[in-house]
């Protein structure tokens, strides 16, 4: 993505309408944050109505995740070209349209399809706060701006478990689990009703789309994730191990034809100078590894709960309420605080608690009754989020520190997008891991099976270690003082 670039507001539409703004843009954010949660939770619930494979449970997630993470910075090109107040109303609007279908679907094959139309138009909202915010603040100002995204995310990510679990139970008017995407109707509403407050804003250069990166990415995305959901790892097919090797192939192709693009002067969907910065890939890698343990964790949490033992989903979303907590209070922490004084310590600080969690909650779960609620459970994901809250603030700004100005923008946005396709990929093999063994054992073997997807997920938080201590590594003092 292109540096940011902002028109100035006149002051005194900033002064006037600025803050009433602000709640639109955070209340877009919040909610594609919550319907993740939410559906995690209530996904059990939906097979259980409207039957069909078991991987429809891991795909009412990913059907989301995998557009959002390959559309994220096509969406962010889109706002710089058409205007970002007008792409974030499409956004909001695509996306209401989409929760309202999802509601509706009578089928899974239709739900998962509405699923990824509401993930692409999450693509096209998120992109835009930030330099929505730029443009209507200033100094002090924009820093408290930006300062409460942090909280608002955390808040979200509270809510949306428990919210997942307290409206699927309510059974409002026999809604069941379709209530889950209707509660992002009225709050749309809202944030339609707000956006006419945002200045319109867009880039004075207007980057062109590389439409072929961005469906050279789909394919090379689409062909790993694919053969992964729901698979039996250990027993794949030949055509699903093709389409595995053939995916990192594509990309190749796409960091080639990315080399291209840019030396052609036009505007490649990555800026192939970020990776002039040793550190930069391992982030990517950091970054991947992290989210897929925190989304396929909170996954395997659910399904164990309410496929292994039979819970309902109120239980399972108060289960992971202890996790929402932590991560909320801990990246208030870390990022008011601890980061500042500690630089990447705190980020090593929040894999290593992230550790102890996960392995706490092994070490429940291996002493465990089969068939009853592991209350010191609680416990244990209250730890992992903590690790979770301290590593994210650290994370972000140890990968962004030593990039150029110019270069922020489309650092941040490959990032969001790997942090998408982490959290898809995470889904799809933890899912798997525990689908895998858990059907049709019964408790015992169900049991056994979270145990292994939580093994796996302490060998990627070990993997994120190593590659988050990669990211430390300095440029080269030549290439140092170019970008200085």
């Amino acid at each position: 993505m292109t540096a940011e670039h902002v028109l100035a507001p006149t002051p005194a539409t900033a002064y006037r309408w600025r803050w009433p703004a602000l709640t639109a843009l955070l209340l877009g954010e919040a909610m594609n944050l919550w319907d993740t949660t939410i559906v995690q939770v209530a996904a059990p619930a939906i097979h259980a109505d409207l039957g069909g494979s078991v991987s429809g449970i891991q795909w009412f997630t990913t059907a989301y995740t995998l557009p959002f993470a390959v559309l994220l910075i096509t969406g962010g090109r889109l706002g710089d070209i058409a205007g970002r107040r007008r792409l974030f109303v499409v956004g909001v609007t695509g996306f209401m349209l989409a929760s309202t279908a999802c509601a509706l679907a009578p089928t899974v094959g239709l739900l998962i399809a509405f699923r990824a139309v509401q993930g692409a138009a999450a693509a096209v909202i998120i992109p835009q706060t930030i330099g929505l915010i730029k443009a209507m603040f200033s100094g002090d100002e924009m820093s408290k701006a930006l300062g409460s995204i942090g909280p608002v995310m955390g808040l979200a990510a509270v809510c949306g478990p428990v919210l997942g679990g307290v409206l699927t139970h309510a059974d409002l008017f026999g809604s069941s689990w379709r209530a889950t995407f209707l509660v992002n109707v009225p709050v749309s509403l809202v944030v339609l009703a707000l956006a006419p407050k945002l200045l319109e804003n867009r880039a004075p250069q207007r980057p062109a789309l590389d439409l072929t990166g961005t469906l050279l990415a789909a394919i090379g995305v689409g062909l790993v994730v694919y053969p992964l959901v729901g698979a039996d790892i250990a027993a794949m097919s030949a055509w699903s191990r093709g389409a595995v090797v053939a995916g990192p192939l594509v990309m190749v192709v796409f960091a080639l034809h990315q080399r291209r693009v840019a030396a052609a002067g036009r505007s490649p969907v990555v800026e192939p100078s970020l990776f002039a910065h040793r550190g930069f890939p391992a982030a990517l890698v950091t970054s991947a590894s992290f989210f897929a343990v925190t989304n396929g964790l909170m996954t395997v949490v659910v399904l164990q709960l309410q496929l292994g033992l039979g819970t309902d989903v109120l239980d399972a979303g108060l289960t992971l309420a202890p996790w929402s907590v932590g991560l909320a209070v801990a990246s208030w922490v870390a990022g008011a605080h601890l980061v500042r004084r500690h630089g990447h310590r705190v980020m090593s600080l929040g894999l290593a608690v992230l550790l102890l969690g996960a392995l706490a909650a092994i070490a429940v779960y291996h002493e465990a009754d089969p068939t009853s609620y592991p209350e010191p459970l609680l416990i244990a994901l209250g730890v992992a989020g903590l690790g979770v809250g301290l590593f994210s603030p650290a994370f972000f700004t140890i990968a962004l520190k030593p990039l150029r100005p110019q270069e922020t923008g489309s650092a941040a946005g490959l990032l969001n997008a790997v942090q998408q396709l982490g959290a898809t990929l995470g889904v799809a093999v933890l899912g798997s891991v525990y689908l895998d063994s858990a059907e049709p054992g019964g408790p015992s073997a169900a049991l056994h099976a979270v145990q292994a997807a939580f093994w796996v997920a302490v060998a990627l938080v070990v993997v994120s270690f190593v590659t988050s201590r990669s990211m430390l590594a300095k440029d080269a003092p030549d290439k140092a003082g170019a970008q200085r």
